[in-house]
């Protein structure tokens, strides 16, 4: 069985658990749109006037009601939001999330200074991490991601979201993103509109990069780039190109790997595909 049919067979959906109401506020049920299992991102609806919280965080909340929620990699196997009515009752709702197993995929060929750099780049390192993360950190209320997602190329996939990389032997984090194998120059195209928080031609690891604001919390990431074709502060339109595929910063071949962000959680853009399609 292949790496990318066995992941299908473990993001199975389950249903959430028994969700209890106020007696007198029937209206206070969320509709969802996703899957409750680890790595999702889930489309929530709420009537107005409530307030919700996740983990002691309030969730914004768009006009329309509608709002998100991200699930790590690691998420326990049970998730709670906090329903706030509008005369101030609270009310905890829990849901079961699928536990998914995850996959080691061995990379050799990597250059070795990129498995353990040397100490003259770790200032170069600490340096750009900063900037990743004070671009995902630019997160505005923007409700463009209710337009939806589409694949930012098509071709096949090498790599999928969560799998444990070994580099050149050496075991590494996670991989947190989806990786598309497809020729240096292959156009990207923009998932879903947004605004461009960071256009980095050249980091360390990651190489051409390039990191995209979609609203409320929710950003895409694309590493590797051979060429980035936007700038910082842009406002771009899903179908937009936004950059070419390359083999910079730590990799062993050509290909994009897009990574995506709720706020500080890291999820898989598979499963955003799902919860948020295209509209139009």
């Amino acid at each position: 069985m292949t790496l990318i049919n066995k992941t299908v067979l473990n993001v199975m959906c389950v249903a959430p658990l028994m969700l209890s109401l106020w007696a007198s506020s029937e209206d206070a049920k969320i509709v969802w749109k996703g899957r409750w299992q680890q790595g999702s991102l889930l489309l929530g609806h709420v009537p107005t006037g409530f307030r919700l919280k996740h983990r002691e965080i309030d969730l914004p909340i768009a006009d329309s009601g509608h709002f998100l929620l991200g699930l790590s990699r690691d998420a326990d196997p049970i998730a709670e939001i906090t329903v706030i009515d509008r005369k101030g009752r609270t009310q905890t709702q829990s849901y079961s999330v699928t536990q998914r197993k995850y996959d080691i995929q061995r990379i050799e060929g990597v250059p070795q200074d990129r498995v353990t750099p040397p100490e003259s780049v770790f200032k170069r390192i600490s340096q750009e991490a900063s900037e990743v993360r004070e671009a995902r950190a630019l997160r505005s209320l923007s409700e463009v991601f209710l337009e939806g997602f589409s694949a930012p190329l098509e071709a096949p996939l090498s790599g999928v979201y969560g799998s444990q990389r070994v580099y050149n032997g050496i075991p590494k984090r996670p991989h947190y993103g989806v990786d598309y194998a497809a020729a240096t120059g292959t156009p990207v195209k923009a998932p879903a509109a947004g605004v461009v928080t960071l256009a980095h031609p050249d980091m360390y690891y990651s190489g051409g990069t390039l990191i995209v604001d979609h609203g409320h919390g929710l950003s895409s990431t694309f590493l590797h780039l051979s060429q980035v074709r936007v700038v910082l502060g842009q406002k771009i339109q899903r179908g937009d190109l936004i950059a070419d595929v390359g083999a910079s910063g730590r990799a062993t071949g050509p290909h994009l790997d897009w990574r995506m962000n709720w706020h500080d959680v890291r999820i898989d853009p598979l499963l955003v595909l799902e919860a948020l399609p295209t509209t139009n």
